[in-house]
């Protein structure tokens, strides 16, 4: 959790008008979800919703050398995970808006929209998923 959480503060301290609440509870449940032989090479925080005006849907982000982790603590009980594994991922689509951006994750399966994050973050996190999937997707498709 430490090394997750360490991630995502540096992120929110690079990028300051990311939105984001209670970023240590949300750590705590990507921890709780990485498998032993994960190990975590980026994590942010955002939103998980169409509308910036939406600002109560904080989420952290974790990509693993095996999948993308989702995470949220809900406010009073429970929370909620996703996840991306290579072999699931479409494509990603970047929008940039006047002080926030977003992103969209297409999968086999749902679209994730992440938003209000910093728009200078945007080509970082870009790249950073761009080149993780293409990776992951080779090492999948050369394994079977």
């Amino acid at each position: 959790m430490k090394e997750i959480y360490k991630l995502v503060t540096e992120f929110k301290r690079k990028y300051p008008k990311t939105i984001a609440w209670r970023i240590k509870q949300h750590c705590k449940v990507a921890a709780k979800h990485l498998n032993p032989d994960e190990k975590v090479s980026y994590a942010f925080t955002c939103q998980k919703n169409c509308h910036s005006y939406e600002i109560f849907r904080t989420f952290v982000v974790v990509i693993t050398n095996k999948r993308i982790l989702i995470a949220q603590k809900r406010l009073l009980f429970g929370y909620l995970f996703i996840t991306v594994t290579p072999d699931l991922y479409n494509d990603l689509t970047v929008m940039g808006g006047i002080i926030w951006g977003k992103i969209h994750i297409d999968t086999v399966k749902e679209g994730i929209m992440l938003s209000n994050i910093d728009k200078t973050a945007l080509p970082e996190l870009e790249t950073t998923i761009t080149q993780f999937m293409i990776e992951a997707k080779k090492e999948y498709e050369g394994g079977n």
